[in-house]
């Protein structure tokens, strides 16, 4: 018997965040999607974060942005953001190629430069606006560190770890 959809298998993994940083990821890729017609949308439920990248082909090389979700926010990434024009200087990180928008909510995909360094990752990627868009889960870490802030995570009452603190 099939296990779930790669889509409630996505549902799943973005459930385990709180409700506004799964809210706040929900509403990204609403606005993401339409703008990136036939992505395929890469799943990737690693150790520290959950990324839903879109990519022309299954091959991570090829991928042209993402979002990440963190236990508190949410970042869209650009697999060659060095390379994008940014004269409003909205992408962080210091790498070889990634950059980053800390999203302040799915509203910040509307802002002029995020649609503007969008539109140019889009322009150099080689994603079919006709082929049909799809996900495809490609890993799930077996270990991941916590995916709520510790203050949004049940007490563990009883446990050992809750006793020693107690000592």
């Amino acid at each position: 018997m099939p296990g779930p959809s790669p889509a409630k298998q996505l549902d799943a993994f973005i459930a385990k965040f709180t409700p506004a940083v799964a809210a706040q990821a929900r509403a990204a890729l609403a606005k993401l999607r339409p703008r990136l017609r036939g992505a395929i949308e890469l799943v990737y439920d690693n150790y520290n974060a959950l990324a839903i990248a879109f990519s022309a082909t299954e091959k991570v090389g090829d991928v042209v942005c993402s979002i990440a979700l963190y236990p508190r926010w949410v970042s869209l990434f650009f697999m060659h953001g060095a390379e994008l024009p940014d004269p409003h200087a909205r992408l962080r990180g210091s790498g070889r190629g990634i950059r980053h928008v800390k999203l302040d909510g799915a509203a910040t995909l509307d802002e002029p430069a995020v649609k503007a360094l969008l539109a140019a990752a889009r322009a150099r990627g080689t994603i079919d606006p006709k082929q049909p868009s799809r996900i495809v889960v490609k890993s799930v870490s077996p270990k991941q560190r916590p995916r709520r802030p510790a203050a949004a995570r049940p007490k563990a009452h009883g446990t050992r770890r809750a006793g020693r603190a107690l000592r």
